[in-house]
Order: structure tokens, then sequence, then C-alpha cells
């Protein structure tokens, strides 16, 4: 019974060591060599990506990026 509960504390202990190796080190998705700057603006970069994807599938299923069929002239 001791043994067990001695291996308990030790995954607790490593668990808690983990999580202030990360809380210490910031677990930023920074890179290296990147400024602060840099990191902000690929986020939003990614962010609009994703935004303007989720925009398009939700055309496509609505079936909203096709042209109306109702007449064959074109209306400017």
């Amino acid at each position: 019974m001791k043994s067990v509960s001695v291996s308990v504390c030790k995954v607790i202990l490593s668990v808690i060591l983990l999580v202030m190796v990360f809380v210490s080190c910031g677990c930023s998705s920074q890179q290296p060599g990147e400024t602060a700057a840099e990191g902000h603006r690929i986020h939003q970069r990614v962010f609009r990506i994703n935004q303007q994807e989720m925009m398009a599938e939700i055309d496509t299923a609505l079936m909203l990026d096709q042209p109306s069929k109702l007449t064959d002239k074109r209306i400017p």
C-alpha cells in the first residue's frame, strides 16, 4: 500500500513540475526571432482566412454561391 501512495505522489509531483515549467516558459505561440507584432499579425491572418473559408462553406451549403437561373438575360 505504501508503494502505491509513493508512486501516486511521484506522478502528482511530476505533473505539478510540468505545469510549472510550461507556466514559466509562457507557452506562447511566438517563434524565436519573431516580434509580438509579427505574431499578432500572423494570428489575425489565420483568423481572417479561417473566417473566409467558413463563410464560403456556409454559402455552398445554402447554395448562395451559384447564380440564379430565373432569367437568361443578364441584369447589370
